[in-house]
C-alpha cells in the first residue's frame, strides 16, 4: 500500500539570467588613474594657490579634462552574455543582439560589424601589436618544443611537452577576447532570445560636462 502525496514539491525558481562577461583594458585603467591623479594634483593646486583668473581657468580645465580622461580610459567596457553584446565606448553605449552581429574584426583595432554594415569600435579591447608579437614568438617556441618532444618520444624517451613555453598563452589577450566573442556570436546568433534591434545611446553624463567645461574655458579665454 502506497502513501499518497499530500503536497507536491514546490516549483523551483527559474534559473537566473546569465551574468555578463565583462571585458576591460587593465592598461587603460592604470593609465587613467595616473592621468587623473596628475590632473587633479595640478588643478587643485592652481585652484588653491592661483591668483586672479587662474583658479577659474583651472576649474574650467578640470571640468573639461577629467570627464575626457574618464571617458577614454576608465569608462570603456564590453559586456557579453548569451543574448547580446553591450559596448560602452567613450561617448556612446551600443547594444547589439547577437542576431544583429555580422562579424567581429581584428586589425589595428577591434570592431563589430552589424548585418546592416554599421561598424562600432571596441574601445575596451585595444589591440597591442607588441602583445601579438610576443604571443607569436611563444607559439613558435611551443611548436618547436612540441616537435622536439614528439621526436624524443619516437626514440623512446619521455619528457614534458612544451615546458614553460606551453604554460604561457599562445594568443594575445585582445585576440583571445575576440575569439571568445566570435564563439558567442556563432553559437547564439540564431537563438530566439538573441534577436532584436541595435540601440545606440549617447553618454550625456560624459558629453554634458565636457561641453560645459569647453564653453566656460572659451569664455574665460575670450574675456582676457
Amino acid at each position: 500500500m502506497t502513501t499518497p502525496d499530500h503536497q507536491s514539491p514546490s516549483p523551483q525558481p527559474p534559473d537566473p539570467a546569465y551574468q555578463d562577461r565583462v571585458y576591460r583594458s587593465s592598461a587603460g585603467i592604470a593609465g587613467g588613474v595616473l592621468l587623473l591623479a596628475i590632473a587633479l594634483w595640478l588643478g587643485i593646486d592652481a585652484l588653491v594657490q592661483g591668483t586672479g583668473r587662474t583658479p577659474w581657468l583651472a576649474l574650467a580645465a578640470l571640468i573639461l579634462v577629467v570627464p575626457l580622461i574618464v571617458a577614454f580610459t576608465l569608462r570603456p567596457a564590453a559586456y557579453a552574455n548569451d543574448e547580446r553584446l553591450r559596448i560602452r565606448n567613450p561617448f556612446r553605449i551600443v547594444v547589439l543582439p547577437w542576431g544583429q552581429v555580422g562579424a567581429l574584426r581584428s586589425g589595428y583595432s577591434n570592431e563589430v560589424v552589424t548585418t546592416s554594415g554599421a561598424k562600432y569600435q571596441l574601445w575596451a579591447v585595444p589591440v597591442s601589436l607588441r602583445a601579438r608579437k610576443r604571443a607569436a614568438r611563444r607559439a613558435a617556441r611551443a611548436a618547436a618544443a612540441g616537435d622536439r618532444d614528439v621526436q624524443s618520444r619516437g626514440r623512446g624517451f619521455g619528457g614534458p611537452g612544451g615546458g614553460a613555453a606551453g604554460d604561457a598563452p599562445l594568443r594575445a589577450e585582445a585576440d583571445q577576447i575576440m575569439d571568445d566573442l566570435r564563439e558567442l556570436q556563432e553559437t547564439r546568433g540564431n537563438a530566439g532570445t538573441a534577436q532584436g534591434e541595435v540601440t545606440v545611446r549617447w553618454a550625456y553624463e560624459v558629453v554634458a560636462p565636457v561641453v560645459a567645461g569647453a564653453v566656460l574655458l572659451v569664455i574665460l579665454v575670450a574675456m582676457g
